[in-house]
């Protein structure tokens, strides 16, 4: 067998190209795939989508048992395309009702298996066993332009007229339509506060709505950052029981060793109490000890040696700077002073003492 280096290298891009493909299809059609990815497919036709959208879930008895892979427009209708596992009975009376799975706008597929016959994957399942769900967002809105449209008046004048029509009746039907119409004076004199309430309602659902998908993304973080706690439950329990266990031992160490512990606090705030009181003189001596580092690195710092000058340590020779001294040819011009004896100064033999090396 040739080694790689002797082997053709266009051959060998080709085949890794091809291979790379093969590998990305097979990740994107996962679910597709025979074994892995194994599952039915059916249809069902409903009247509206309802929002209902591509890979929300499909569910039985609130168990998840597949997912919506399409949704297609055939008419005057919607066809849903949804796949289930395998093990899963779906007759050929089965019923299917989108549902509303959060406020925020999530819907799943939800089955009721019925009839004893197996559904045929091919045959869609008619609209007359479909069911779509109200919308809240449109129900408030509905609601809204409803309530809008109602004459307040005409409302607080019809009250009027069936109290006028049954004010000879007994007196529990006259306490009854005595309350409606203390109700139909409060709707018509809040009338303005109760249109301004549902403006505002119908803003909200309205900005709720525009942001349904950040609020489910939010959702769903929350939901990964709950789970991740939840995976990391056994952590931070072990965290918990070992700070307890640290503070019973510490507790335990302090009741122990009291005896000693008690002189060597009392001890401690003595120093402390001295160290405050001498605090002027740290300050100062911290200082000063600057200056005495700097000159001890300049003395020691030029070798294994200590680079001083010391002044007047011995007196200068007397003969420097002495005039009797001819100093052309180093004889001596002058006559000596005082006598000879233990008064005369010693000199070398050119008449200069010797100067220290």
């Amino acid at each position: 067998m040739r080694p790689f280096r002797e082997r053709n290298p266009a051959v060998l891009g080709a085949v890794a190209l091809a291979g790379i493909a093969t590998g990305v299809a097979l990740a994107l059609n996962l679910d597709s795939l025979p074994v892995i990815g194994g599952g039915t497919t059916y249809h069902a036709n409903f009247a509206e989508a309802a929002g209902l959208k591509e890979g929300e879930e499909v569910r039985i008895a609130g168990v998840k048992v597949g997912k919506v892979t399409g949704l297609e427009l055939e008419g005057d209708h919607v066809k849903v395309d949804f796949k289930v596992q395998d093990d899963v009975h779906v007759g050929d009376a089965t019923r299917v009702e989108i549902k509303i799975k959060t406020l925020l706008g999530a819907h799943f597929l939800a089955l009721d298996p019925r009839g004893r016959a197996e559904q045929r994957p091919g045959q869609a399942i008619p609209i007359s066993r479909t069911t779509t769900p109200y919308e809240v967002v449109p129900a408030i809105s509905d609601l809204a332009t409803t309530v809008e449209d109602i004459d307040t008046d005409q409302l607080a004048q019809s009250f009027d007229t069936l109290s006028e029509t049954f004010e000879n009746s007994p007196e529990e039907i006259k306490a009854s339509l005595r309350g409606l119409r203390r109700i139909s004076e409060t709707i018509s004199s809040r009338d303005d506060d109760l249109t301004e309430l549902i403006d505002r309602a119908k803003d909200v659902t309205g900005v709720l709505h525009e942001r349904q998908d950040d609020l489910v993304q939010l959702v769903q973080d929350g939901d990964r950052v709950l789970q991740a706690v939840k995976a990391r439950r056994q952590t931070i329990h072990e965290l918990l029981v070992n700070t307890y266990e640290l503070a019973q031992q510490l507790n335990a160490l302090i009741d122990e060793n009291e005896d000693e512990i008690k002189p060597l606090l009392a001890n401690l705030k003595k120093v402390t109490g001295i160290l405050l009181d001498n605090r002027e003189n740290l300050d100062r001596t911290i200082q000063l000890m600057a200056v005495y580092g700097r000159q001890f690195t300049d003395a020691t710092g030029q070798g294994r040696w200590f680079d001083s000058y010391i002044q007047n340590l011995l007196p200068v020779p007397v003969s420097i700077g002495d005039p009797s001294t001819d100093k052309k040819d180093g004889k001596k011009t002058g006559k000596k002073k005082g006598k000879s004896g233990n008064n005369s100064k010693p000199e070398s033999a050119d008449g200069l003492l010797p100067l220290l090396p």
